[in-house]
């Protein structure tokens, strides 16, 4: 499990994601609202799979469901983002369902290195790189490197990604 500021510059960089994707598609909507609506979601996203646990409706706010099952799942995230990306363009808060989503896969791929692992399909299904809490810059640093390669290829088509390519 990454530390709880990793999962929140990790959603930072989902959010940016999600906001040039729904860009790309057409569906940021007139002064793009729905893009930035995607961007904010995908910073709630980042964070959700951990928040969607605790029971909110009591007072104790305890956890209704143990930790990294149901809200961690995989299958449920990535068809969340597949059906939202079927429906950009079609349907407005497609683009909210989309930006969230990416900050739920981008949880997931933060907590996926840990030895607890995450259920991807049936079972759960670890890396096992490092115990939790390290290697926290890494994650974040690979999350803004996705973060920068989707903003290049989306708003600056690709221009200072080869600028940098053919520096190396």
């Amino acid at each position: 499990m990454a530390s709880s500021n990793a999962h929140h510059a990790t959603g930072w960089a989902a959010g940016l994601i999600g906001a040039a994707v729904v860009s790309k598609a057409g569906a940021a909507g007139t002064y793009h609202v729905w893009g930035i609506l995607s961007f904010c979601a995908g910073v709630f996203g980042g964070t959700a799979p951990d928040w969607l646990e605790v029971a909110w409706w009591t007072r104790a706010r305890k956890l209704w469901i143990t930790h990294r099952t149901l809200t961690h799942w995989g299958v449920g995230w990535v068809a969340l983002l597949a059906v939202s990306y079927h429906f950009l363009g079609i349907h407005p808060w497609a683009a909210v369902g989309f930006g969230f989503a990416c900050g739920g896969l981008m949880h997931l791929f933060a907590d996926w290195p840990n030895p607890l692992g995450v259920p991807w399909l049936v079972s759960r299904h670890s890396l096992n790189w490092w115990n939790s809490g390290r290697c926290d810059a890494l994650i974040v640093g690979a999350a803004w490197i996705a973060a920068a390669m989707a903003v290049d290829h989306v708003w600056f088509h690709g221009m200072y990604g080869l600028k940098l390519l053919h520096a190396l």
